[in-house]
């Protein structure tokens, strides 16, 4: 089942997505959640009920009115999530990008999975991103999957983790490279790197849409993996290729460890990290790497950014600049 949240005639509202097709919650049911954070925080009983309307709909048994996808503007599917959290599970990202640096690949890393968590404030869906002066130092994005906790938990295990997932999205774990990493020179961050915008969208996927695509965890690890194309366009152009399947540690190894001693709640979000080639800042190290001329690139205003994950449809933002000279980077103190 595929769910949407979208603004139509000012009003925001959530659905069930099919074939173009929107058939608002309020239309299906007075009974229904407002919204797919709601849906989700009622429980699987919730979820698995709407899945039953899905399939009808599908197949035409029910006469419900829709909204064409074409007529709404498209927002996060959740924007307003409990918490939102950052992995790093893709060992080809994480090796380029020590390689670029001139460090060997850490062992920590094949170890267990990290994580962080950036601003859930700052979440948004397809549309413009707004980006202050300081922001185009360096301005990246960054391609990823994002999965949306289904139920509440804690210390549970990885093969039992599968089942708190409620559904998939695309993420953009937008970075400022400048100020990420100025401050992690204190070891502490990214923060103002990263808290400016995550882009998630443009819908929510359940698990059940993506069965055809499952596939072995790798060697040692625990968890569903999926065969899904993930791929990233900057103004038409292919930068960035990988897979889902790519991944070293899965969601299920993630959220066991952000399950360990704490809750994990209905409606946190938890990012994959940069897929392989996922980032300018991979790309642009490993081209000067191989060629000292290579002509690097950051986002720039005006800029498409459009990705496209197998089954979890396109998201597509466009980078707006700020119209402001307001800079954090110029109030930094001088040396004593």
């Amino acid at each position: 089942m595929k769910l949407i949240t979208y603004t139509f005639k000012e009003n925001t509202s959530a659905g069930i997505l099919h074939e173009e097709k929107i058939w608002p919650f309020e239309s299906i049911s007075k009974s229904l959640p407002s919204s797919i954070l709601a849906l989700v925080q009622a429980g699987e009983q919730a979820m698995n009920d709407l899945k039953k309307i899905n399939q009808d709909l599908i197949e035409g048994k029910l006469n419900i009115p829709f909204i064409s996808v074409s007529d709404v503007k498209i927002e996060a599917p959740i924007p307003n999530p409990t918490s939102c959290r950052d992995g790093y599970a893709f060992r080809q990202h994480v090796a380029a990008a020590r390689r670029n640096r001139g460090v060997p690949m850490i062992p920590e890393f094949d170890q267990y999975p990290i994580f962080y968590f950036t601003n859930h404030n700052a979440i948004q869906g397809p549309g413009p991103i707004l980006c202050m002066p300081d922001h185009f130092q360096k301005l990246d994005f960054e391609l990823e999957i994002a999965v949306v906790i289904g139920k509440k938990g804690r210390n549970f295990t990885a093969a039992e983790a599968d089942a708190y997932i409620a559904g998939y999205t695309i993420m953009n774990d937008m970075s400022a490279r400048t100020l990420q990493m100025e401050e992690m020179l204190l070891n502490l961050g990214p923060a103002k790197g990263k808290d400016f915008s995550t882009v998630i969208g443009p819908y929510f996927v359940t698990p059940d849409e993506l069965a055809p695509f499952l596939v072995p965890a790798k060697h040692n690890h625990t968890g569903n993996n999926y065969n899904l194309d993930m791929k990233c366009w900057v103004n038409g152009k292919l930068v960035s290729q990988g897979n889902v399947a790519d991944m070293d540690w899965t969601f299920a190894e993630i959220i066991e460890r952000c399950a360990y001693g704490v809750d994990v709640l209905p409606g946190d979000v938890i990012g994959s990290g940069t897929v392989g080639t996922g980032c300018f800042l991979e790309l642009n190290g490993t081209g000067l790497l191989n060629d000292p001329n290579y002509q690097t690139q950051w986002l720039q205003a005006g800029d498409i950014v459009e990705m496209e994950i197998t089954g979890l449809g396109c998201l597509t933002n466009t980078i707006e600049k700020v119209a402001t000279d307001f800079s954090i980077l110029a109030l930094k103190k001088q040396a004593l």
